[in-house]
This record gives structure tokens, sequence and C-alpha cells, in this order.
């Protein structure tokens, strides 16, 4: 499962990217939190839905179409991945919390 923070995604539109939701392949767009300066472990409660952090960032070893469009793409730096402890349904707008 990949979050990425709305802020970050809305500077880089702000830079010229026509982006939209999920053009980077998060799953989850949060507002609120630097997800990157937050330590692998952290729980994230929405809902009955549960998640924990397990790797901030990835390596991006074929670059997408976003790079290539913009020579550069924030999901390798700015999305962080959690696995699921508790499945459940998440709806925009829901609250997201640390736990």
């Amino acid at each position: 499962m990949s979050l990425l923070p709305y802020e970050q995604i809305e500077a880089f539109k702000n830079r010229g990217a026509e982006v939209g939701h999920g053009a980077f392949g998060e799953n989850i767009i949060v507002e609120g939190f630097d997800l990157k300066s937050l330590p692998v472990g952290t729980r994230f409660v929405c809902n009955d839905v549960v998640l924990e952090l397990t790797q901030i960032g990835k390596q991006c070893h074929a670059h997408c179409a976003i790079y290539h469009q913009m020579g550069d793409c924030i999901m390798p730096r700015e999305g962080v991945f959690c696995k699921v402890l508790a499945g459940g349904t998440i709806a925009p707008g829901d609250l997201i919390e640390i736990a």
C-alpha cells in the first residue's frame, strides 16, 4: 500500500506537471503529514484500517512517464509504503491518524 502527501503532489503540479490522482501509482493521498520524516514502524489508523509504514521512498530503476515528461518524479523520495495490518474501507475525506 503506498501513500503520498497531497501537499507534495500540489507542489509538483505547480511546477507544471499535469498529473491526476493515482498518476504516481499511489494508493492513498494523505494531507498534513511529512511522511518521509516518519520512522519505519509508524502506524496509521483510518476507520477499521491499520497500516504500518515499512519503507520510505523507493529506488526507481526505470524512470516512469512522469520523470520523462518533467525530469523528476516525487514518488521515490516523498512516497511511503505500508503493510496492511487490518483491512477495511477508506473513502475520500476519511480522517487518517497516526496511532
